[in-house]
């Protein structure tokens, strides 16, 4: 009777950990002080009457651990890459030298990284609430496969393994926040 009532397990845990896939997302678009070809990924330029992701209107680049480059490939579009980078919320100032546009990344101040760790903490708070769902989800199921005639220790048995699962994602939430957070404040 026991394989009558069988959770999917992978499907909880796949979902659980596309959630951790965007939460590791998130902390790479967060400037660190450092330069990285991720901090400019959500910047989108109108190229061709299209709203497009920058790095397909040029090729990113990290030459220095301060300093992002993108090289556009149309000349045409240089200054709509430089407007869209003025707009998207970065806090950067684009040089731009013909084709190439310059991203120097200035040192944060101590405000800005006390800034900036909330919102990682925010970040990893929503991750925390998916998983939550997903885990809510699994004893959802598990209710119904209980009234439908599910024996109370395989009950117990599938409910223990979905919050094993929901706790070892959660330690890892924790375990990326706080590198993020000492790698935010580290001067």
């Amino acid at each position: 009777m026991a394989d009558d009532f069988e959770l999917d397990i992978d499907d909880l845990q796949r979902r659980m950990d596309g959630a951790m896939s965007a939460l590791r997302h998130e902390f790479a678009t967060l400037r660190t002080g450092r330069a990285s070809a991720s901090m400019v990924e959500p910047v989108m330029v109108d190229a061709y009457g299209a709203m497009t992701p920058i790095n397909q209107v040029g090729t990113v680049n990290v030459p220095e651990p301060r300093m992002v480059t993108i090289n556009i490939w149309d000349k045409g579009l240089v200054s709509k890459a430089e407007k869209a980078i003025r707009e998207s919320g970065l806090g950067i100032n684009p040089v731009v030298d013909g084709t190439i546009i310059r991203l120097p990344i200035p040192e944060l101040n101590e405000e800005r990284r006390r800034e900036l760790s909330k919102v990682a903490a925010q970040y990893s708070e929503s991750a925390r609430v998916a998983i939550r769902n997903v885990r809510r989800d699994g004893m959802d199921q598990l209710k119904k496969m209980k009234a439908g005639g599910m024996s109370e220790d395989d009950h117990k048995i599938w409910s223990d393994e979905v919050q094993e699962l929901t706790d070892a994602h959660i330690a890892k939430i924790d375990a990326a926040l706080e590198a993020k957070q000492e790698e935010i404040m580290q001067v």
